[in-house]
């Protein structure tokens, strides 16, 4: 499944292929899908569907795409990159942790401090990851893509170039064309005009749309009207932007005042046990005690009393390799805990979510862990004889608690 943004759609941890800065400068092809017989066919059978469906008058629908393009450069940006490319977490990770965003991005804080703030204390996402996001997906509105989306969604949807997933790719991107005709006639009101703005908005070269860029089934269910005006404006409403990022990554399991990720101790005791559970799938297998006695986490790192981090916990370890010297692959491994996670599911990529978490430490967020307001009122109800732990205690106890929760199901 596609998370928030367009990236999803790419071969994860990329630096090129992740790169949707200058595809954006990149002007449509002008080419009708209309000459394409399958194509066409393929849309009008959506188009009837939708249709019926929704109860939306076909002649309304077909007004809508009645101009719509195949974009053939968009199909070479989602292709596989080829099998000698070898990802670079250096590379990438310097494109987003950089000066120029930096500043961007503290002041974006500055400039909408009041809605991130209101917007970390409804959902426990810190305003910092917020804005992170935002950065890292648009530069603040910067660079929020220059294709048309409904020419493609199209176009990916009925003629994704030739791969091994091409056709379960295709399902994916009809779908989210479904979504996006139905966003379209909720915004529009059954007014023809509206319909077609929706339609004609500017994308990703994957479909993605506005400050966070969100794929259409991500608006649908994710998005926010954070000033309360009825309206939901990923585009220009930087507040309706900030709470749709927010609720994202709270509908996703955001654990309030956790942190994202803890630096692993790499030695020759522990090198060959990294190596091996590093095994790049999205699942938090390993529990902190455990990661612990291995001697792959520090005891000491972030109080397990605080934030929601017990011995009991879940994690994964995350690999961020890069081309080193004598072409031998050198590899940064860091432990991802939940908040982790709900940041790969905004964007299937290791390389994305680390991003993200030093972007946010580099705008001010402090990756430990942090009591909560809640955790604290439910200290204050234990009388203080009862609420004198330790965590070595915690774990003691926690060895005997009930089983983990099962671990959680990578998203495709």
């Amino acid at each position: 499944m596609l998370g928030a943004c367009a990236s999803t759609t790419q071969q994860p941890d990329t630096a090129n292929n992740e790169d949707s800065k200058s595809i954006a400068k990149v002007p449509p092809s002008k080419t009708n899908i209309s000459n394409a017989k399958r194509d066409t066919s393929s849309l009008q059978d959506l188009l009837n569907r939708v249709s019926e469906q929704q109860n939306i008058p076909i002649t309304f629908l077909e007004n809508g795409f009645k101009d719509v393009q195949n974009l053939s450069q968009i199909k070479k940006l989602v292709a596989p990159p080829p099998v000698s490319f070898q990802k670079n977490w250096r590379v990438y990770r310097s494109r987003f942790v950089e000066p120029v965003r930096i500043r961007a991005g503290l002041s974006f804080i500055e400039q909408n401090r009041a809605a991130l703030e209101a917007a970390e204390s409804e959902s426990g996402v810190p305003h910092q990851v917020i804005a992170a996001i935002i950065g890292v997906e648009t530069i603040y509105g910067r660079q929020m893509g220059n294709f048309r989306v409904k020419d493609v969604l199209t176009t990916l949807a009925f003629d994704y170039p030739e791969a091994p997933n091409q056709a379960a790719r295709e399902i994916l991107f009809e779908n989210q064309l479904k979504d996006l005709i139905i966003l379209c006639w909720q915004e529009a009101k059954n007014r023809q005009n509206s319909f077609n703005r929706c339609l004609n908005q500017s994308s990703s070269y994957a479909g993605a749309i506005g400050l966070p860029q969100f794929m259409p089934g991500s608006i649908l269910q994710f998005a926010t009207d954070g000033d309360g005006d009825g309206v939901i404006d990923l585009r220009n409403n930087r507040r309706d932007a900030i709470f749709s990022v927010a609720n994202f990554l709270k509908v996703h399991g955001w654990q309030p005042g956790m942190p994202i990720y803890f630096p692993v101790i790499e030695n020759d005791k522990t090198q060959a046990k990294i190596i091996e559970l590093a095994d790049g799938q999205p699942i938090a297998k390993i529990t902190v005690a455990e990661l612990i006695q291995l001697g792959i986490l520090e005891p000491n790192n972030g109080d397990l009393l605080q934030g929601g981090v017990e011995p009991s916990s879940k994690a994964l370890v995350v690999d961020l390799p890069s081309p080193g010297a004598n072409q031998e692959t050198e590899t940064t491994y860091v432990v991802g805990l939940q908040n982790f996670l709900s940041i790969v599911n905004y964007n299937r990529s290791y390389f994305y979510a680390q991003s993200v978490a030093e972007f946010a430490q580099a705008l001010g967020y402090q990756n430990k862990s942090v009591i909560t307001r809640e955790r604290i009122e439910k200290l204050e109800q234990v009388p203080a004889s009862k609420n004198r732990s330790t965590p070595a205690k915690a774990a003691k106890k926690d060895s005997k608690a009930k089983k983990p929760s099962k671990p959680l199901k990578p998203s495709n």
